[in-house]
């Protein structure tokens, strides 16, 4: 519990402090997301992945990843309900978001691929988890420039524009003083979410339930607990694109971390040990992905439950999706 109140509480602070750093070095809402917010909230993956690797469970390290994008799109849901006028997507309406999402479809394709096609070593590793890596560096990349060049053009009467996302909001603090407080929030999200996946893991060893269904939802929760309160106060704050953009920005950060459980693990490479239960995650968070891709390229503002069509679609696919997972863990 104690762990979970310290992630939650960095969390929140995390997203306004991220922000601030972006006005003051005048780089855009999405871009920063992706780079800064979403870096950030990986550190509890990228422990437990390191653990799990060291110590002989690559299945979990694998699962806990994969699961945390599936996981992190799910909590979108959450931030529609907070936001509550109407569907969160009708007010995303920078291409860069779009172009992270469909990136990160793209990169998870290509996992599901390698572990249906099996994975060989190279150097220690597997080619697929170095061509997952680079390739999610690239599309990072593609990401951030992608965000200064004007493809197109929202409407001036966009609700995320005329809520007061693009004012200009003026912050005492000094940059040195906010990269201090940023760097202060991320150590404790690091040591608190090891606790807390570490505490999850052991609660799930002890009820039976599979090592598979461990990593992809239990663990996945708990390490994604840091998302779900940042994107919740950058919802409120009405820094929409902020909010989006640390789940996509996320979700590549831990493709990257396939190739540190790689990198770390003993015996072939980890997704080489994958099989049909990880293929389907992948999978999975391709399709939630894919419903709020299509919600930013409508930009409807009907709800459902308080929720916007794309939010209930990926709800309804997740539960959908582990009906189905459950068949194949072990």
């Amino acid at each position: 519990m104690c762990a979970a109140a310290a992630v939650w509480a960095a969390g929140s602070r995390l997203a306004m402090s991220v922000d601030a750093i972006a006005r003051k070095l005048r780089i855009g809402p999405a871009f920063a997301g992706m780079l800064l917010l979403g870096g950030i909230t990986s550190l509890p993956e990228l422990a437990t992945v390191t653990t799990s690797s060291i110590t002989g469970n690559a299945s979990l390290a694998i699962n806990n990843l994969l699961g945390s994008v599936a996981v992190n799109v799910l909590l979108l849901a959450a931030a529609d309900i907070v936001f509550g006028r109407g569907a969160l997507t009708s007010v995303v309406a920078k291409p860069a978001t779009l172009m992270q999402g469909v990136l990160g479809m793209m990169l998870l394709g290509m996992v599901s691929m390698i572990i249906i096609s099996g994975d060989y070593p190279l150097f220690g590793v597997g080619v697929g988890s170095i061509i997952v890596a680079v390739g999610a560096l690239l599309a990072i990349r593609i990401a951030a420039s992608f965000e200064q060049r004007e493809v197109w053009q929202p409407a001036e009467d966009a609700e995320g524009q005329s809520d007061g996302e693009g004012e200009e909001r003026k912050d005492p603090r000094s940059l040195r003083r906010l990269v201090l407080i940023t760097s202060g929030l991320g150590l404790l999200i690091l040591v608190a979410g090891i606790a807390l996946s570490q505490s999850a893991d052991a609660i799930a060893t002890k009820t039976g339930i599979s090592s598979g269904m461990v990593g992809f939802v239990l663990v996945s929760f708990a390490t994604s607990l840091p998302e779900l309160s940042s994107i919740i106060t950058a919802v409120r704050e009405k820094r929409y694109e902020l909010a989006v953009g640390d789940i996509f920005g996320t979700n590549l950060f831990n493709l990257i971390l396939l190739l540190v459980a790689d990198a770390v693990a003993s015996g072939g490479p980890v997704l080489g040990s994958a099989g049909t239960f990880e293929a389907l995650g992948a999978l999975l968070a391709v399709l939630m992905t894919g419903c709020f891709t299509v919600g930013v390229l409508e930009r409807k503002d009907r709800t459902v439950w308080r929720m916007g069509y794309d939010a209930v679609g990926a709800l309804v696919l997740f539960g959908a999706g582990m009906l189905v997972m459950a068949r194949f863990a072990q």
